[in-house]
This record gives structure tokens, sequence and C-alpha cells, in this order.
């Protein structure tokens, strides 16, 4: 709790900073949920490159980031062979950077520390909107399919049998801002006869990975996660498939989304693209890491991101340091 109101702290501390810095464009005519320092004269809904060459960002080196995770040593390893093809390709140093929030992530990317980010379904939003980040690929498989499912898990021989029987049981959802373990349950539950929060009080595990070893424990009956999250902790061996039951499932939402700072410069932009979009998953870590994905597709946020922006309206979620802080 400690960590995350830290990071929350240094997010409100990088507002004020671009606030009393005079960074707001006031001649914008369309910025849309974007924070006032960005504009949206395409409205694409990211923000817009500066139109102004000398605030364009060209580092020697790039900072990658890849999603909050409960070991990020084991995923700079896991990530290792694309970031030696990405600085292949660029020509420039690659760094990893391990974030221990979402919130110190988007705090980076604001702040020009963090170039290359993987955001996670949910927190995607305030990146776009709070650190100007331009989402552009996810990993997909072959035929282009990609996203992961909202399943709701409980113990094997539990008596829950269906969606309205979570009502009174101990129900884990992750953190606030997260799609799959918060946002979607409380935006699509009440229609399957449950509504969070009054037929069952929330508990917060604070990750996917806390929620699912909960339910295997018995200290919860029932979570909703991601599917994404649960397989790869099943082909680890953390728990055993047969020691629970899935209650019911969504239909697929977007994975992590692979974006950009908007005010690098277009030929660093183009470059890492073609590195994103150019990288073999066959045979590395990252391929045996993340199964059933093969490459990287290209997205964009208007369309991917249309079903969790409406999920998180349905929330009445604002894209505010506030809001990102309270995860």
């Amino acid at each position: 709790m400690f960590k995350d109101n830290l990071f929350g702290a240094g997010l409100l501390t990088a507002f004020a900073l671009t606030a009393s810095s005079g960074y707001a464009q006031e001649d914008c005519a369309n910025r849309g949920a974007l924070d006032t320092i960005y504009c949206d004269a395409d409205g694409d809904l990211v923000a817009d490159a500066p139109t102004d060459a000398s605030k364009l960002q060209d580092p020697s080196t790039l900072v990658f980031a890849y999603t909050p995770v409960e070991d990020p040593a084991i995923y700079e390893d896991i990530w290792t062979p694309f970031i030696e093809h990405l600085e292949e390709v660029t020509g420039k140093d690659v760094q990893f950077f391990a974030v221990q929030s979402n919130s110190a992530e988007v705090e980076a990317m604001r702040s020009g520390r963090l170039h290359i980010a993987g955001f996670s379904t949910g927190p995607t939003p305030y990146a776009v909107n709070l650190a100007g980040v331009e989402p552009f690929a996810i990993m997909g498989s072959d035929d282009g399919q990609f996203g992961y499912k909202l399943q709701v898990y409980t113990q094997a021989d539990s008596d829950i049998q269906e969606m309205a029987d979570l009502a009174g049981k101990r129900i884990a959802h992750t953190s606030p801002t997260s799609n799959s373990g918060n946002l979607a349950p409380r935006a699509l539950f009440p229609d399957l006869g449950v509504v969070p929060d009054d037929d069952y009080e929330v508990s917060y595990s604070g990750s996917h990975d806390q929620s699912m070893l909960g339910v295997v424990a018995g200290d919860y009956d029932a979570a909703p996660v991601a599917s994404e999250v649960v397989d790869r902790m099943a082909e680890r061996g953390l728990y055993d498939p047969a020691d629970v039951r899935i209650v019911w499932e969504s239909d697929p939402f977007p994975t992590t989304s692979y974006g950009l700072a908007h005010d690098l410069a277009p030929e660093v932009k183009d470059k890492i693209k073609e590195a994103f979009f150019s990288f073999d998953f066959a045979g590395t870590a990252l391929g045996e890491e993340f199964t059933g994905v093969s490459k990287f597709i290209p997205i964009t946020y208007k369309d991917q991101w249309a079903v969790i922006r409406q999920i998180q309206k349905a929330n009445g979620v604002e894209y505010t340091p506030q809001g990102l802080a309270a995860e």
C-alpha cells in the first residue's frame, strides 16, 4: 500500500509540475479526454506529436517497460530477445525498466523517462490520456486474433454453480483500475444476477495471481480474473487446474497494449514499429511465456479499446491521476 501511494504521489507531482510550467495547449481546438498538455486535432483519441520539431525526442537510449508483474526480474530475462531485436532494428541502446505499479509506469511516460511500454488493458486509457501514449500493437496469433477473457473461478467442490450464487460469498477483485479484475465485473455482473458491493463485499487482492491463489487456498470463494494470467500460472505449475472450475466467462477483451511516447521523432517511431512487427516469437523466451501468440499485430486505441472505454464509462471512471493512484 505504501509503495502504491508513493507512486501515486509521484504522478500527482508530475501533473503539478507540468501544469505550473505553462505546458497547457490553450489553442487546442480538440483534445477530448486528453490532459491539457496534449491535443488531438485529427480525432484519433490519442495525443498528437508536437508541431514544434525542437520538442521531439530522439534519445540515444530507448527505455522500455512491461506492465507491472509479480517478479520483474523474470520478465526482464523473458524480454531480452525482443530488446536485442529492438536494438538491432533501431540502432539504439535499449534499457528495460521494471515498474512496480501502473501509476509509476504512467508517471515515467509522462515525464519523458520512458519511451516504449506495455500497459495492461484497464490502465491503457489512463496512459493515453494522462501520459500521451500512442498504442500501436498487441500480441496476437498468425490469423490476427488476440485478446483474453474475464473468467470467474471457484473451487472445484464449491456450491457456486451460477453467477447469482456469488451473493454473500467472499469474492476477490484485483485492483480498482483493472479491467477484468474489477471494472468489467462491475459493468457486466448486474445483468448476470449479482451486483458487486451490494450482493457481496469486494476484497481487493492486489493482482490476478493473488486472486487465483486465494481461491485455490480457500481464502476467497471466487474471483474474476484474466484468462491469460491464470493460463500462464497453470503452465508454471503455480496451481492445479483440477482444484478449480470456471463459473462464467466473457467474450474476449484486448490484452496488453504496446505504445510509444507521443513526442518521439517520426523516424524513431517508425523504427520501433518496424522492430515490433518484424519480431519472430518462435523459439524465444517471449514465445514460450506467451503461448498462443506468434507476432505483434497493429491496433488503434480508438477501435480496439472502444469496449474498454464503454466499461469504464459505465463505472464512472475519469482519467485523472487521483483515479489511477487509487489502484
